[in-house]
């Protein structure tokens, strides 16, 4: 019940923490990141994910735990959740805990609960361990900073983009009691940085940061709501990650979307894009949502809507133009950009060379030049762009599941 209840928060992935074992504990946390995933070598790297408990004193609309909601409650003891853990790990099932939590009478009892099995995993114990607690909105200080020196990431989920929104779908809810935790993440991390300068046996002050998460489609905000809200988080409080997780129906609710209108994938996979230009490619919120263009488009990646907006920067010359402009350039990504900076050294880079180095040639041919004298775009419009590129992918999409068939339906064919 209590796993079940915790799969629709996604803010589980990408620890960033390294913890080396001491004094001959229980396993270590490693930098490559822990997620619902396979890491580059392979690994299926996992987290035992619950709920401390699915009780909760707010009626939030949008949530299933919801006090309203006739579901079967349930409550982990401290010491139950420790055995879990420890139990789980020894039997290769696990390599970490994401624990949250509903709140039982009020944030400093249920958030003292958490901090007390991350307390017992570290001290009694001796877990090496992941583990990331959910902070508790409006729980002290005192906590907060306790939760910081046994966990390797914290993180508040502010739950709906907008202030409005939360009113809404939350009205027992105060979106400084969200603000006030993180605040205080913040500037811990901070100052613990700053004491191990000087002393070296100052503690590890939540070593993977925090994180927060939104629910989008719920009240209707629109992309460019949620990603300046994304941009202001990143900024005021350091976030490692923001999440967005599209709202699922679960109830009847005329302030809601009706049952059977989920968020599509795809919007959720175009917020992750933006939020990617904003921390790794060096756009500004601005510059890809705005007054104009208050939407993202579900056909295009937003590097590529922006590059059709702005033509008159292009083409860009791929042996001249500075790590920034080739980062804009659609279908390159940073790898490919550093590829290209290392590779240029020794030659002036063609086609072919832009090839072998991997890039997106069905996006990028029409956006820039290199030691070859041809030039895609001409004189095509952004609508016109837009048609062929979407075409060109189509067909290589199918040209490719056509050879996947002839694979299989032709046994002479070596695989």
């Amino acid at each position: 019940m209590l796993a079940d209840a915790a799969k629709y928060d996604v803010s589980c992935s990408s620890s960033g923490s390294k913890r080396t074992n001491k004094n001959k504990g229980l396993g270590d946390s490693s930098g490559m990141g822990i997620c619902h995933t396979y890491t580059e070598d392979g690994r299926c790297v996992s987290l035992l994910k619950i709920l401390l408990t699915n009780h909760c004193i707010f009626d939030c609309a949008y949530c299933v735990t919801r006090k309203s909601n006739d579901v079967k409650r349930a409550a982990f003891k401290v010491q139950e959740v420790v055995d879990l853990t420890i139990n789980f790990y020894r039997r290769n099932y696990i390599e970490g805990l994401f624990l949250s939590s509903g709140i039982f009478k009020n944030a400093d009892y249920t958030m003292e609960r958490l901090v007390a099995v991350a307390k017992k995993l570290r001290e009694e114990e001796n877990f090496n361990g992941y583990i990331h607690l959910k902070s508790i909105p409006g729980a002290s200080d005192e906590l907060m900073r306790e939760a910081g020196l046994y966990a390797d990431r914290l993180s508040v989920n502010i739950e709906i983009p907008t202030e409005k929104g939360l009113k809404l779908l939350a009205p027992d809810k105060n979106r400084e009691d969200f603000i006030k935790p993180m605040k205080k993440v913040r500037n811990e991390i901070i100052q613990y940085k700053s004491e191990k300068k000087l002393i070296k046996s100052t503690p590890v002050y939540a070593p993977a940061g925090q994180s927060t998460q939104m629910i989008i489609g719920a009240s209707g905000e629109t992309d460019a709501q949620i990603m300046y809200t994304s941009a202001y988080f990143y900024k005021q409080f350091n976030m490692k990650r923001v999440y967005y997780s599209g709202y699922i129906p679960i109830s009847y609710d005329e302030r809601l979307p009706s049952i059977g209108t989920e968020v599509p994938m795809m919007r959720e996979n175009r917020l992750y894009q933006t939020d990617w230009l904003l921390r790794f490619y060096g756009f500004d919120v601005r510059e890809i949502l705005n007054k104009e263009n208050p939407n993202l488009d579900m056909d295009i990646d937003p590097k590529l809507g922006w590059a059709l907006r702005n033509l008159d920067k292009f083409p860009i010359d791929i042996n001249r133009a500075d790590r920034k402009m080739i980062a804009r350039i659609p279908g390159i990504g940073m790898k490919s950009v550093h590829k290209i900076i290392n590779a240029r050294r020794y030659r002036r880079l063609n086609w072919d060379n832009l090839k072998a180095i991997g890039i997106s040639m069905n996006r990028a041919q029409y956006f820039l030049v290199c030691d070859s004298s041809r030039f895609e775009s001409k004189d095509r419009t952004p609508a016109q762009l837009k048609s062929l590129i979407l075409s060109n992918s189509s067909s290589k999409f199918r040209g490719n599941y056509s050879a996947q068939l002839n694979l299989f339906d032709n046994p002479a064919l070596p695989v």
